[in-house]
């Protein structure tokens, strides 16, 4: 058992495609404090860490908490403008986030467009690892406000069972949305 494991922490891993500026980049401030692992070779990436792929079938829930705790979390850098080049030679289970709404500033209020970091967050949250999403999320002027304006999101999603049971609540909030809309 590492460290981390007894400490109950997750490894956080970040694959950086350096496509993005790095004065912005949030994966860059978390490696300098010390919060996650930063490469850029993807012969670097850990085996068998959960990777975030927004494309991914599965959406991440409490079911991942084991192998998040055992084999780390694996998130990659990159632009959004050029999603289409997600890295696929990344080994580990794939899992995707729900609908949640960024609050970093270049997004500010887009849903679905996180931040590095605002992914890592939120992934931790929903696997039940609260402490260390607040970690990750203070080192930022707009961090707390990521998780306040998500709270209700993340609970909901952080209840559910499975990858079946965060999409359903997922669901219901988008049907909850366009309720109000109508």
């Amino acid at each position: 058992m590492s460290a981390d494991e007894r400490a109950g922490q997750v490894r956080l891993y970040i694959y950086h495609m350096r496509q993005d500026d790095l004065r912005k980049c949030t994966a860059m401030k978390l490696k300098r404090l010390g919060l996650a692992h930063v490469f850029f070779s993807i012969r670097e990436a850990p085996r068998g860490a959960i990777v975030l792929d927004p494309m991914a079938e599965r959406a991440l829930s409490r079911a991942d908490r084991p192998v998040m705790l055992r084999k780390g979390l694996l998130a990659v850098d990159c632009s959004w403008a050029r999603i289409e080049s997600f890295p696929r030679g990344l080994r580990g289970p794939r899992r995707c986030l729900p609908y949640l709404v960024a609050a970093n500033p270049v997004n500010f209020g887009v849903p679905t467009k996180l931040s590095t970091a605002e992914a890592l967050a939120a992934a931790l949250y929903i696997a039940g690892f609260r402490e260390q999403a607040e970690e990750v999320m203070s080192v930022f002027k707009w961090g707390p406000v990521f998780l306040e304006m998500n709270r209700g999101l993340l609970e909901a999603y952080s209840r559910a069972e499975d990858s079946s049971g965060v999409l359903r609540a997922q669901e219901e909030f988008l049907k909850s949305m366009a309720r109000v809309k109508a």
